[in-house]
């Protein structure tokens, strides 16, 4: 609006709660609505009108001024609906009497009363709002223009009329109440009795007058805008955004969408494109969302709105920062680019897709139905499409689909779980920040770490992968049955087991102390665990109690044949690939078995103990560093089991597995140029408890040597210094 406004509806708004500078915080419905019309053109006011909502109000009205001398209108109704009906057919009636012009702008006291109480109300009661309250002029804002050195938040109705030396005398008989002295101080927390607001209106439609007149002689001109509808759009990584425009809302439904942010912010502008739906390590939405809004005043504004209701759920607002937003939001990919170029488009989100799924199978999927209604075509056919892969090209299973209009939308979101190929496929409603969001985490880092920073990051890391050339004279079973015992295992090896050497057999169990399926077997050669293996590989375990126990169910095992150190890397929480026997991924496997003389018979022979750290290892915290390089070798203790007996009778008794075990295991050693030898071990994921049975025997010199990595101070080994746990 370039050209001076014809009338202006100076407009003030009373809630049941809070009122000044926290008005709508709180949440509470609007209760009083009051306006007065300036003839902007003859600098003429309009009669006073007043109305009282909700049935609540008859104690309101009883405190009013007698007001029928027909300068002002006063109405109770029962609901907002009714109160906004209102508002608008009297305003309509009353610039229809007078002629003198149609354009009309409603001014207000601050940006609250607009944005902080009737479009919040109005949203959260899907109610339609007149077209005349999406714009307004802060009355604050066009003082300021005369009155540069003013402050916006401290301004007040009697402090602008103060300094214009504005005189508001009441309508009726009442005196107005102290409060509204210029020298008062009004309690933001205590709701405004009703004939403050009138005598708020008739304030500032008199400081309207006096900015219209000599010598000030101002103009209305490009009032504030309130956006009916939410704008979605794209971020790059490059963008600068203020950290003091973004806000973290957390505690959202998981099915909402940024139009159901938009919705919760209602009244305030968010930024284009500027509402980001967090997602989780497993690309769900994970109820939080980062939200950009054109300045600062909108976000401070939208800080008052924490736990607000968005349905039954509060809803938290914190601070957040730009940076935080580009990672959600940003985006590199000119492909995405393209694809979000489309405006005024609605985007669905395919996941579980078949690997071999085509753009054509996919307009397919949307285009059939029995009728017409069933049918919703993409928007813009192959180009509508947007198939997310891995950086070398392989389909990830998951898609982005463009449709028209939302009504095209919903009947897509209809076809949820329905079959293409042989797959259900699941449709979600998305955004142009999950689009990016989504396309990041599979083209790039993760966004959340999956794993912790190093304890000392500083530090090089030694890999724990098994150097090449190792004699490959142990065997892994993998596919075992759950319920397959050390007896069964015994006997599907059959004859292969008088070559199993002493406390050879190694159960692998998971993050819960079940077993994984897998079994690490030491033979006495390498000859025979390569005959082993080209003999039972595939072979099915099955029969009635093949270890003289009990049946398990009938399964074919893999049997392969593998050297010490890639048994050890396993068992130490790493993983050996199907495909390549060097590959490592983080897994939770059980670490090595504790070979322990104490759970030992005596008349095995140990060999001597060997360090479990590189001799060279410098010492960073030299008492661990020492401790691990000299194990303190224990004499035998009591015996589990007859010392005649078959050692492989027992194995589970030698080897009892800790029932967790660590996901990551770092080593770092330290500096070269340190006089004593030495090291950290790192052993991230293991239950206290659980460190207690993973390595044994050693024993420790200090108090400090073993260390919580959240607080230095503190150790986590109090009892008798037998054993050395990490």
């Amino acid at each position: 609006m370039t050209a001076q406004v014809d009338y202006l509806a100076v407009l003030f708004t009373t809630t049941s709660g809070a009122s000044g500078d926290l008005l709508g915080s709180d949440e509470k419905e609007l209760v009083q609505l009051v306006w007065q019309l300036v003839d902007v053109k003859n600098k003429k006011l309009g009669k006073l009108n007043e109305v009282l909502i909700g049935a609540e109000q008859s104690e309101l009205t009883e405190c009013a001024p007698d007001r029928q001398d027909g300068e002002e209108s006063v109405f109770t109704v029962t609901g907002l609906e009714q109160a906004l009906n209102q508002f608008h057919v009297g305003l309509t009636n009353e610039v229809n009497s007078l002629g003198a012009g149609t354009s009309l702008c409603v001014c207000t006291d601050g940006q609250l009363h607009i944005r902080q109480v009737l479009h919040p109300e109005a949203a959260s009661k899907n109610l339609a709002l007149p077209n005349c309250l999406n714009s307004f002029f802060d009355l604050r804002k066009e003082f300021r223009k005369h009155f540069p050195s003013a402050d916006t938040k401290s301004l007040s109705v009697q402090s602008m009329a103060e300094s214009l030396s504005v005189t508001v005398k009441p309508e009726g008989t009442l005196e107005p109440p102290a409060m509204l002295a210029p020298t008062a101080v009004m309690d933001p927390t205590a709701m405004l009795a009703p004939v403050t607001a009138t005598l708020q209106v008739q304030s500032m439609a008199n400081i309207v007058l006096a900015l219209l007149s000599e010598p000030f002689c101002h103009s209305f001109l490009n009032p504030e805008r309130v956006p009916e509808k939410f704008e979605s759009g794209t971020c790059s990584k490059t963008e600068q955004v203020c950290d003091n425009t973004v806000i973290r809302a957390r505690g959202l439904p998981w099915q909402s969408s940024d139009q159901d942010i938009a919705r919760f912010f209602r009244g305030l502008n968010i930024a284009k494109g500027g509402a980001a739906l967090c997602l989780n390590a497993q690309g769900r939405r994970n109820g939080e969302a980062l939200v950009r809004f054109i300045n600062e005043e909108h976000r401070d504004m939208a800080l008052q709105r924490h736990k607000h209701h968005m349905g039954n759920r509060y809803i938290e607002v914190y601070k957040a920062t730009g940076e935080d937003f580009l990672k959600i939001a940003g985006g590199t990919s000119s492909e995405v680019a393209l694809f979000l170029s489309r405006e005024d488009q609605v985007i669905v989100r395919m996941r579980g897709l078949p690997f071999t799924a085509t753009p054509d199978q996919v307009l397919a999927f949307f285009s059939q139905g029995e009728g017409p209604k069933e049918a919703c075509p993409v928007s813009g056919g192959k180009e509508g499409i947007l198939f997310v892969r891995f950086p070398d090209g392989r389909p990830t299973g998951d898609a982005f689909v463009l449709f028209a209009s939302e009504e095209h939308a919903q009947c897509a979101l209809r076809k949820h779980k329905n079959i293409l190929g042989k797959r259900y496929i699941e449709l979600f409603k998305s955004t142009a920040a999950e689009v990016q969001q989504v396309l990041n985490r599979y083209s790039s880092v993760p966004l959340i770490p999956v794993a912790p920073a190093p304890l000392v990051s500083m530090l090089p890391t030694v890999s724990l992968l098994p150097s090449p050339g190792g004699v490959r004279d142990c065997l892994r079973l993998r596919g075992l049955p759950y319920t397959a015992t050390i007896e069964d295992i015994l006997g599907f090896l059959g004859e292969y087991t008088h070559d199993i050497r002493p406390h050879g057999v190694h159960m692998v169990l998971n993050q819960q102390g079940r077993p994984s399926g897998d079994c690490f077997i030491q033979m006495r050669s390498a000859e025979r665990a390569f005959s082993a293996s080209q003999r039972l590989h595939k072979q099915v375990m099955s029969g009635p109690g093949q270890g003289g126990q009990r049946g398990v169910a009938s399964r074919y095992v893999e049997v392969f044949s593998c050297s010490a150190e890639e048994m050890g890397l396993v068992l130490m929480g790493g993983s050996l690939s199907h495909t390549h026997p060097r590959a490592r991924s983080g897994t939770g496997l059980s670490p090595p078995p504790c070979k322990s003389r104490r759970l030992s018979p005596p008349s095995y022979s140990f060999p001597p103990a060997h360090s479990i750290m590189p001799a060279e290892a410098a010492g960073i915290f030299p008492p661990i560093g020492q401790v691990l390089l000299s194990p303190r070798p224990l004499g035998p203790g009591h015996t589990y089991y007859p010392a005649s007996a078959q050692l492989y009778m027992n194995y589970t008794a030698y080897y009892p597995s800790p029932p967790g075990s660590p996901s990551t295991l770092g080593y770092y050693p330290s500096p070269s140029h340190l006089p004593s030898p030495g090291g950290v071990v790192r052993m991230h994921g293991l239950a206290y408890k659980d460190l207690l049975n993973t390595i044994q025997g050693y024993q420790y010199a200090t108090e400090d040597g073993l260390v919580h990595s959240h607080d230095p101070s503190r150790t986590l080994l109090s009892q008798p210094k037998e054993w050395l746990c990490i």
